[in-house]
């Protein structure tokens, strides 16, 4: 059974203040905790395999394929969309201002 110091130095390690009925409390449910602990201790598993999870994993993820006669816009289409929102073009590209004040480089 866990003592009642070293529920108050858990306590005190976690920061928790607790009265002197709270810390019989804990001291209870705390051992019974760990009796239970000491009887998993005595389960055979030596026939039991090891499993790093509890449940099947499997990726859910669908297979890219290709959308024909899809409603989206090729390329070209979303290219010249943008240039023409643009408020300046040159060459089909976008004209910005030079943030330099000095273009010597």
């Amino acid at each position: 059974m866990i003592s009642k110091k070293e529920i108050e130095h858990l306590a005190k390690l976690a920061r928790i203040g607790m009265t002197s009925e709270e810390i019989e409390k804990m001291q209870k449910e705390l051992s019974a905790i760990l009796d239970y602990f000491e009887k998993l201790k005595e389960v055979d598993v030596s026939g039991v395999e090891l499993t790093p999870y509890v449940v099947k994993l499997k990726n859910v993820m669908r297979k890219d394929k290709e959308r024909i006669g899809s409603n989206l816009p090729t390329k070209e289409e979303l290219s010249r969309k943008i240039l023409n929102q643009a408020p300046m073009t040159e060459k089909n590209y976008l004209k910005v201002k030079s943030i330099f004040e000095n273009e010597s480089y």
